[in-house]
């Protein structure tokens, strides 16, 4: 072996040295970098989250918004996607995982312990690619304790209705007509209404006479329609919600679990719920199904800090604290509710026995989503305007966009549940 051969050999392992070294540093480097989460959850809620996350030991950035949409695509189509997203657009995620954007998270949770609906994937995926991390329950109408309501079709002037979001608006409006819905049609036509599958077109029966009835209840008072056009569904956040704050006189409140966190911790404790159903208009009628919804957490890159972070959160001890941190709920059924009497009617609703539906516009592809939000701003702003709410043409309009989706193999393959 020449001397200058030695010498060449002696460069070459150093060099690999070097880039042994380098590649150590950038993975060192790589683990100190936070993970970047994008959600909805702003103010208090966004305060507890953080606490939970920074349990986790797990260096993070969180950025709060109700226009996540819009800031995500940004982010995306720049090429700098954030590392976790959490949303409760199942229809969104559904398009993102068909773009190839979403990574696989299987083997980091459990399914067993999260039961249907909430671990479904699509039928063009053996992946899973989202996980609920929070859980709310719908399809239950809320009162002041000590005046639990007639089991009968209330009026208008009960109802604290508010329009108004940040964000998307119309969302309280298409709550009702998907409540209406599953209670007067079932989970089975719930279901194929949800996905968009043959026969369960937009203007069916059972959605247009459930529009109808939204629509007619409306119509009861031009002028409290107008007014719950303007209301945010929060109320003043200084008059602990609308059900509390005295100055809509409203008795009743169609509106989700996570109202409750719009009454405030005292005002909350005064706050009972019944099953929506014998209210309804219409009604009364027993309650065929609950629907729910998620906030579901997605992998956008493969960060394996990002991993671990969704392995923590939605494990059984994940969930439990941010349950008992936050006072919200979980689709993990190995987490225990507090002791309050109304937590716990929640929790069984969520993960007990009996049929369980996905919010439909939330499974829905987002064209379609936006343009259901749409149709029930303009049903309720021409009630508000002593017009005909024109059902028939909104309808058509959104079956339209319906037709003109692309097939979505990563989409939910079911909607409902009995387990």
């Amino acid at each position: 072996m020449t001397r200058r051969f030695k010498m060449l050999v002696f460069l070459v392992v150093m060099l690999l040295i070097a880039a042994a070294g380098m590649v150590v540093v950038w993975a060192r480097q790589n683990d100190d970098k936070p993970v970047t989460i994008l959600g909805t959850w702003t103010a208090g809620q966004e305060k507890d989250f953080k606490e939970v996350l920074r349990g986790f030991g797990i260096p993070f950035h969180y950025q709060g918004t109700a226009a996540q949409r819009e800031v995500l695509l940004s982010k995306v189509q720049s090429g700098e996607p954030p590392d976790i997203v959490i949303m409760p657009g199942l229809g969104e995620l559904a398009e993102y995982a068909d773009q190839k954007h979403l990574k696989p998270l299987d083997r980091l949770y459990h399914p067993q312990e999260y039961g249907s609906p909430w671990k479904q994937t699509g039928e063009g995926s053996k992946h899973v690619f989202w996980v609920p991390v929070k859980a709310d329950l719908k399809s239950i109408v809320w009162y002041r304790k000590g005046h639990r309501p007639a089991i009968s079709s209330a009026p208008l002037r009960s109802w604290c209705i508010g329009m108004r979001d940040d964000g998307a608006s119309g969302w309280p409006g298409t709550d009702w007509i998907e409540d209406l819905v599953l209670q007067r049609s079932g989970p089975g036509v719930y279901q194929k209404w949800a996905l968009g599958k043959p026969g369960a077109w937009w203007n069916s029966a059972p959605v247009r006479d459930a529009w109808q009835a939204w629509a007619r209840l409306l119509q009861q008072d031009t002028g409290l329609a107008k007014q719950a056009l303007l209301t945010d569904h929060r109320g003043d956040p200084d008059h602990h919600g609308l059900l509390f704050d005295g100055r809509h006189g409203c008795t009743l409140e169609h509106q989700g679990s996570f109202a409750t966190s719009f009454y405030g911790k005292t005002y909350a404790k005064r706050a009972d719920l019944v099953d929506s159903a014998p209210l309804l208009p219409g009604g009364p009628d027993r309650a065929r199904a609950h629907e729910v919804t998620g906030d579901f957490a997605a992998l956008f890159t493969d960060s394996a800090q990002a991993r671990k972070l969704i392995e923590r959160l939605a494990s059984k001890e994940g969930q439990q604290k941010w349950a008992h941190t936050a006072a919200v709920f979980s689709a993990n059924r190995q987490v225990r509710p507090g002791n309050d009497a109304v937590e716990r009617e929640i929790v069984e609703r969520l993960n007990g026995h009996g049929p369980r539906c996905l919010d439909a516009s939330d499974v829905m592809p987002p064209a379609v989503r936006d343009a259901f939000y749409e149709a029930a701003l303009l049903t309720i702003s021409r009630v508000a305007a002593h017009e005909d709410p024109g059902i028939d043409g909104l309808l058509k309009g959104v079956q339209l966009v319906q037709k003109a989706q692309p097939s979505r193999p990563s989409a939910p393959r079911t909607v409902c549940s009995t387990e």
